[in-house]
């Protein structure tokens, strides 16, 4: 089915063209990256593309049946509201059953009201909501979302951002069949793991899907083709990430190629329109017209977006940075136990965890903007940090890019003696000499990101801690900030849950387990998650040796946390139901498996089948879990 189709789109910001005269089409089961620059247009794109901003020219066709359902990078909630009223905010008859349902049965409340539930549980038998509020708790879950009753003001952003998360992907489980899905930046404030459940998730849900993201792994694995806006034009590359390197590299050469014949024929025109009498024939003002075409293509800049800076680092000493002994707790979450570690020279190191471990407080601590409880922390007297915080660019007074810079150093200095000024540095950075007089409150979300990781480097620091500096980045800038972490000759560490970023860059890993428990991993990222799914596996398939008791001991074992406890109204009804919804499942997968050993069906009746047996499948191993869960606990 033909979802979307562009013609000719033109949009621009103020007297700046963002795109000109695009088009492409989108069909059903597409799923597409949209990759660009910072500030060159691509939330604008989709915007226009879900009706909230319109284009100067051109047209949007959108099929009648199809839904657009948008994740923007900024929620729109109502800060008043509680969690549970944002997510539900469409107004629908079964997602208001399933709201009134949670509400009722929040264990913060208590025990509900038993007149109040029993009017809640017929109303979802009626409906038949059951089946979606099991997806419901599954996408709460994964995000890591509770409390729905506390006001979505009082969450972090981070928080904030994955309860917009989970509201876009509630909403398309409900909407009907034709859903198309727009996503800008969806793994930002996301671990890992959550990031592998979300490609897991859009994979079988077989959404139509045009995103917007800098994780270059989680682009690959959900995405099978790639639009690139580069230089207000679109590119449009069929296939995985690296096919779209392969092809962007060729497009760039040719180019390249192409402008440089331009130039020399633009000499050429240049000396004989010089040489032209005023009075022109039609012949000669036919080669004129033709000139200022030449002239444009030949002014053309072919961006190269590869960094080469043989920096000259500020010295490092004998001593880096010792931890010594040191512990921090807060409250009852303890984040370190007695740290020993020693920095060595050009060590490049990688901080993973889940959220809310501490990886940011101990960040703070080695900068010495927090102190430790107890222990030494030992700074060299040589090392200048460079400090990439989640904070962003803090900027006294709106002040141009170019001033901005310049009012911390006018050059930087390179290992050979020579220097690179600040307008240069911006060059490299992707900022061309016409952004860099643009007021700094007039860029992009990611430009000032971008704008903030140059100043950072721009101060030549010897010892750089990068907190997450991946988020909002576009891909460009990412290539070009790998370049440098490359050749920089000092001490890196990075937190962030990029994990092809981590794979580049990192020698190995402080994985902070919770606890206060540090463990440090010789790997990189992927290897980590590797050993980590295998020792998962080893939990699951190693039976767990009973204990023997002594012949002398009379009292019996304490019983394990789930069973003995009592079980809440929610968590019976809960298992009522899922023992109903297995059965079912079960008669379901009975009735697949013998359509397709019959032979009888077509390849077009045959594909949703296969699809769907495999969902059952998920299902079952999901359910039953869970039935096992709660079993124990009845027990």
């Amino acid at each position: 089915m033909h979802y979307v189709s562009v013609e000719g789109l033109t949009k621009s910001f103020g007297t700046k063209p963002l795109f000109k005269d695009i088009s492409f089409h989108i069909e059903e089961g597409d799923k597409i990256a949209l990759v660009a620059l910072n500030g060159t247009g691509k939330s604008t794109l989709l915007r226009i593309l879900c009706g909230k901003d319109a284009p100067d020219s051109g047209k949007v066709w959108i099929h009648k049946d199809v839904t657009v359902v948008m994740l923007e990078q900024q929620s729109g909630f109502d800060m008043a509201k509680s969690v549970i009223e944002n997510i539900f905010s469409h107004d629908n008859p079964v997602l208001n059953a399933i709201k009134e349902y949670e509400l009722l049965t929040e264990e913060s409340h208590g025990e509900p009201d038993l007149d109040k539930l029993t009017t809640s549980i017929a109303k979802m038998d009626e409906l038949n909501a059951w089946h979606f509020d099991a997806k419901v708790k599954q996408i709460l879950g994964k995000l890591n979302i509770h409390n729905l009753d506390q006001p979505v003001g009082s969450l972090s952003g981070g928080q904030q951002k994955r309860v917009a998360l989970a509201k876009v992907l509630i909403e398309i489980g409900f909407e009907h069949k034709h859903v198309l899905l727009i996503m800008d930046e969806p793994t930002n404030h996301l671990d890992v793991s959550m990031i592998e459940w979300l490609e897991n998730y859009l994979d079988q849900e077989r959404v139509t899907l045009l995103l917007v993201t800098h994780d270059r792994y989680f682009l690959d694995s959900v995405c099978n083709e790639i639009m690139e806006l580069d230089q207000e034009q679109l590119f449009i590359y069929k296939g995985d990430y690296e096919n779209y390197l392969e092809k962007k590299a060729a497009r760039e050469e040719s180019e390249k190629a192409s402008v440089d014949k331009a130039r020399n024929l633009y000499r050429k025109e240049l000396e004989w329109m010089r040489k032209q009498p005023k009075a022109r024939t039609t012949k000669s003002k036919a080669r004129q017209d033709n000139f200022y075409e030449v002239k444009e293509k030949a002014s053309q800049r072919v961006a190269d977006q590869q960094l080469e800076l043989n920096v000259k680092m500020t010295r490092l000493g004998g001593k880096i940075l010792e931890l010594k002994k040191v512990y921090k707790s807060y409250g009852d979450l303890k984040i370190l136990k007695g740290m020993d570690y020693t920095f060595k020279r050009g060590e490049r190191v990688g901080i993973v965890g889940k959220n809310g471990v501490g990886k940011s407080t101990f960040l703070n601590m080695l900068l010495g903007t927090e102190q430790p409880d107890s222990g030494k922390i030992n700074v060299g007297e040589t090392i200048v940090f460079g400090n990439y915080s989640q904070s962003g660019l803090v900027v006294k007074e709106d002040m141009r890019v170019i001033e901005f810079v310049k009012n911390i150093a006018e050059n930087f200095p390179l290992a050979d003696g020579t220097k690179v000024s600040a307008a240069q540095f911006l060059e490299l950075f992707l900022f061309p000499a016409e952004k860099q007089y643009t007021y700094i409150s007039k860029l992009s979300g990611g430009e000032k990101r971008r704008l903030h990781l140059l100043s950072i480097l721009f101060r030549n620091p010897n010892f750089l801690v990068l907190d997450e500096p991946t988020n909002d980045l576009d891909l460009p800038t990412l290539s070009i900030l790998e370049s440098f972490l490359q050749d920089f000759q000092g001490c890196v560490i990075i937190v962030s849950h990029d994990r092809y970023f981590m794979d580049k860059l990192v020698d190995h890993l402080l994985v902070f387990e919770g606890d206060g428990e540090i463990r440090d991993f010789p790997g990189n990222y992927t290897q980590y998650r590797e050993w980590q799914k295998e020792e998962d596996k080893k939990k699951v398939t190693t039976p767990k040796k009973e204990p023997v008791p002594e012949p002398t001991v009379t009292a019996t074992l304490p019983p394990p946390d789930n069973k003995g406890r009592k079980m809440s109204f929610k968590e019976k009804r809960e298992l009522e139901l899922l023992e109903k919804e297995i059965e079912q499942l079960e008669t379901e997968k009975k009735t697949i498996e013998a359509a397709l050993s019959s032979g009888e069906l077509s390849f077009d009746k045959m594909e949703p089948m296969t699809h769907r047996i495999g969902e059952i499948i998920q299902l079952l191993d999901d359910k039953g879990m869970r039935w096992l869960e709660l079993s124990e606990m009845s027990a």
